[in-house]
């Protein structure tokens, strides 16, 4: 048995595969649910402490607290609903009668944003935008797992004209905002992906994934029937 205290025990290696497991995207939400304000500054400290290209920490997360404004966000997100339905053709009914957000129903929306670029170069010379963006996903991912495991749910929203978030959210030039998160108490978690569970898509197994030394076949899009 190692005892060095950066070591994880079995126990706390197995909880961390299994909120890696369980860990869902979220659009059921308890109405009237609320997230305590010492949990949601754990969580807020859990997505900070995600790994940055370049130490650059591109992440601004904004606390939608004003109910116009969560409402005047849920009107956009309606609005590129819409729009996708439109693009989706033949499938764009059968989208619309998906469960998409919680925007109204959870206790919290959280809106990450993408920092105006402040030139770091380390590590991201060829790829500026990409690696900021992998970034903030990383913070989102930290906060996604951190929510399961405090038994809360999220759901990641990203339904929504940016340059009309941005004016919503009084953002600078160069900013993005490139996610809402729904967060806060749910009445259970759904068994496998919704979008499974609805027959919308199903997940691909790992060994398609994963190649060795090169690329072995051109891959099918994401959206057609089956």
């Amino acid at each position: 048995m190692n005892d060095h205290p950066h070591h994880f025990d079995e126990t706390e290696r197995e909880a961390v595969y299994r909120a890696i497991r369980e860990r869902r995207d979220m659009r059921h939400f308890q109405r009237g649910g609320r997230v305590p304000e010492v949990v949601l500054q754990r969580l807020l400290a859990a997505a900070h402490q995600a790994p940055s290209v370049g130490l650059m920490q591109p992440w601004r997360i904004i606390r939608i607290r004003n109910p116009a404004l969560r409402e005047a966000i849920h009107a956009l997100v309606n609005e590129e609903r819409r729009r996708t339905a439109e693009a989706l053709g033949v499938r764009g009914e059968e989208f619309l009668r998906l469960k998409v957000e919680g925007i109204r129903e959870a206790a919290e929306l959280l809106a990450v944003v993408l920092a105006p670029d402040d030139g770091t170069v380390f590590g991201r010379r060829t790829l500026p935008r990409e690696m900021a963006l992998c970034s903030a996903a990383c913070a989102i991912q930290n906060l996604w797992l951190a929510s399961r495991a405090e038994n809360l749910g999220m759901g990641w929203v990203s339904l929504f004209d940016p340059q009309a978030l941005a004016e919503r959210l009084h953002l600078p030039e160069g900013a993005l905002a490139i996610a809402l998160l729904c967060l806060g108490p749910v009445e259970g978690f759904y068994p496998r992906p919704m979008l499974e569970l609805e027959g919308w898509r199903q997940a691909r197994p790992l060994t398609e994934m994963v190649f060795e030394d090169r690329w072995p076949e051109t891959q099918g899009s994401g959206d057609g029937p089956g």
